[in-house]
C-alpha cells in the first residue's frame, strides 16, 4: 500500500488512517504474523518513489540511484537506450504571476494529457532528439537523446503550490550543456501551453540517465512478477527484471486475478502495488485514505486464496495526510507466513508496528526477511 504510513491526524481524533480504519483481515494477519517498521533510505531522509521501491526489492537506494524519469519512461514500455536522459513531466496550472497554483492541473484526464503531449511534439532542440510520451492523468515523460547529456541537474518542480517553477541548475561541471538543452525545451513548451486550460504549464523532475542494473533473477534466483496499474511502478519493476502482468479490470480485484495467474505461471515472487493510499495522503484527504485502506482490507481474503507461502504488506514510504507529501517517518511492515514470533501485535498500525517482533530495520533488508521466511536462504558459515 503505497504511502501507507501516516502521523496523527487531528480530524481523526489524533489517530492515523490505519488506526481509524476497520481492518479485520489485516489485523488477523498481524496477530498471526510479525510486525515491524522499515527505514526507506536513512533516518530523517524522505524518499522518492523510485528509491523507496528499489529498497523494498533489496537494493541499496543510495548505491542504485535511479531517477523517476527513467522509471516512469520504462513503465510505459518505452525502450530507453544507454545514455538517454529521461524526466517526468507534471502538467500544472500557473497563475498570472507565474506561480504554481495546482501542481497536478486538477489531475486532468489521460486523454487531455495525450492532447497536450501531441502539441509538444512539435518542439525541436538543436543537437538532441526530443521524445515525449503521455503516461497517466497529469503525468508525461520526456526523453532527450544525444551526446554529452548529464542527469546532474536540478528539477523545476518547487514541490509546493504558491511557488514559481525553479530554475534548472547544473550540479556538476559538464552539466551546463544539458541545462541549455532542457531550458530550450521549457521555453518552447511554455509558449505552447500558455493559453491551455487548466494545464497551462509544466514541471520537470526526476532527471535520470538510463543505465542497466542487476535484476532480481541474478541477485536472488527468483522468477519475479509485478502487478501494478501506474506506469511509474511498472517501470521500477521492469528495471529489476519483473515480468509485468496486466490487471483486468484495472483495480484491486483485477490485480489479485493477475497475481493468481502469475503464480500459476510458475512465478515465485509477486509485487502487487496499491497506489490509492498514497494519492489520498498527497491530497491530504484523510477520509479517503481510511476508505482506501478499508477497500484493500476487504480484498485480502481473495488474495489469501492465491496460495502464497509468505505475504508482506508495507509501503515504500509514509505519506502523512497533514503534510500532503512523502515523509521520513518509518513505514509499518507486516509479514505473515514462515516461522515468525507471532502474537505480539493485535492490529496493523504504526504504533503496533513500532513495538512489533521484527523491530526497526533498513528497507533494503526486507527481501532477506522474506526469503528467510520462505525457506529460500541457506546457512551462513560452518
Amino acid at each position: 500500500m503505497d504511502g501507507v504510513g501516516d502521523i496523527s491526524v487531528p480530524q481523526l481524533g489524533g489517530l492515523t488512517p490505519l488506526e481509524k480504519a476497520k481492518t479485520p483481515n489485516l489485523d488477523r494477519l498481524a496477530f498471526g504474523g510479525a510486525l515491524g517498521q522499515h527505514i526507506p533510505v536513512a533516518t530523517g531522509i524522505t524518499p522518492g518513489s523510485g528509491p523507496g521501491h528499489l529498497a523494498l526489492f533489496g537494493y541499496n537506494p543510495v548505491e542504485y540511484l535511479v531517477g523517476r524519469g527513467a522509471l516512469e519512461t520504462v513503465g510505459i514500455g518505452f525502450e530507453l537506450r544507454h545514455g538517454d536522459l529521461a524526466a517526468r513531466i507534471n502538467f500544472c496550472t500557473v497563475d498570472s504571476t507565474g506561480a504554481v497554483s495546482d501542481r497536478r492541473a486538477g489531475r486532468i484526464s489521460t486523454e487531455k494529457c495525450t492532447e497536450l503531449v501531441d502539441a509538444l511534439k512539435s518542439i525541436s532542440v538543436r543537437g538532441v532528439e526530443v521524445l515525449i510520451e503521455p503516461v497517466k492523468e497529469h503525468r508525461a515523460c520526456v526523453v532527450f537523446r544525444g551526446p554529452m547529456l548529464s542527469d546532474s541537474i536540478s528539477d523545476t518542480d518547487p514541490g509546493l503550490e504558491g511557488e514559481k517553477p525553479l530554475d534548472i541548475v547544473a550540479k556538476t561541471s559538464g552539466a551546463e550543456h544539458t541545462v541549455d538543452v532542457v531550458n530550450d525545451f521549457i521555453i518552447q513548451a511554455s509558449g505552447i501551453l500558455k493559453d491551455k486550460t487548466p494545464a497551462n504549464g509544466l514541471l520537470l523532475r526526476g532527471f535520470a540517465l538510463y543505465e542497466e542494473i542487476p535484476t532480481l533473477v541474478s541477485r536472488y534466483k527468483l522468477s519475479p512478477a509485478a502487478v501494478a496499474i501506474y506506469p511509474m511502478y511498472k517501470g521500477v519493476a521492469s528495471l529489476v527484471g519483473m515480468k509485468l502482468y496486466p490487471s483486468e479490470p484495472a483495480d484491486i480485484r483485477g490485480q489479485i486475478n493477475a497475481a493468481r495467474k502469475a503464480l500459476k505461471d510458475g512465478r515465485d515472487f509477486v509485487f502487487l502495488h496499491h497506489k490509492y493510499t498514497d494519492s489520498a495522503g498527497e491530497d491530504g484527504d484523510y477520509t479517503r485514505k481510511v476508505a482506501e485502506i478499508e477497500k484493500f482490507d476487504s480484498a485480502l481474503p481473495d488474495l489469501l486464496t492465491c496460495g502464497f507461502d509468505v505475504i508482506c504488506i508495507t509501503g515504500d514510504h509514509s505519506t502523512p495526510c497533514p503534510m500532503k507529501l512523502h515523509s521520513w517517518h518509518p513505514v509499518p511492515v507486516l509479514i505473515n507466513g514462515g516461522p515468525q514470533r507471532t502474537g505480539w501485535s493485535a492490529r496493523f498500525t504504526e504504533k503496533e508496528a513500532a513495538g512489533g517482533s521484527l523491530g526497526t530495520f533498513k528497507a533494503c533488508e526486507l527481501m532477506s526477511l522474506l526469503l528467510a521466511a520462505a525457506g529460500r536462504l541457506g546457512k551462513f558459515g560452518a
